[in-house]
């Protein structure tokens, strides 16, 4: 079932590089009393993700600061090695986002998200959203039709609806 909004985000693992390698991050005590964007997209390094969505949360950043929101967070299924690398080469990381990957894609699939598209290489990856929550509860969520694009999934929509 494709998650809507109104509903609680499932608690998840989720792998983020720490200090000292991979590390595992539990969802829920990012979501515990704050206010958090997630966007998620198909893999790190892939032309619209790179080229469109990451630089819009970029851009929109201070925007959702003065809104409240604790944190921008980028989920992608991917490992914590080429997340960590993907925030660092685009200077996302630099300019406050947070990279975690869903390598199982355990995340995606609880929030009725995943897609496959063989041919390229792509299995078990995520469709291109990005959603608001307030303590774990979806305010709003963006879902684009087609992963390729990246239209009410950027940050500038999602700022324009909170």
């Amino acid at each position: 079932m494709t998650i809507k909004t109104g509903d609680t985000l499932p608690d998840a693992t989720l792998v983020g590089m720490g200090a000292e390698g991979p590390a595992q991050v539990a969802l829920k005590d990012k979501l515990a009393g704050r206010k958090v964007v997630i966007f998620g997209l198909p893999g790190a390094f892939t032309g619209t993700c790179t080229t469109a969505h990451v630089p819009s949360f970029m851009r929109t950043k201070p925007g959702f600061d003065e809104k409240g929101v604790d944190e921008i967070i980028c989920v992608s299924v991917n490992d914590p090695f080429v997340m960590s690398a993907w925030g660092e080469s685009t200077g996302a990381t630099e300019a406050g986002l947070t990279f975690l990957g869903d390598p199982h894609s355990e995340f995606t699939k609880a929030i009725g998200l995943e897609f496959s598209a063989p041919p390229v290489g792509l299995i078990d990856r995520s469709k291109r959203y990005a959603l608001y929550a307030e303590d774990g509860v979806v305010k709003v969520l963006h879902l684009e039709e087609n992963a390729g694009t990246c239209e009410i999934s950027g940050g500038e929509s999602l700022l324009d609806a909170i």
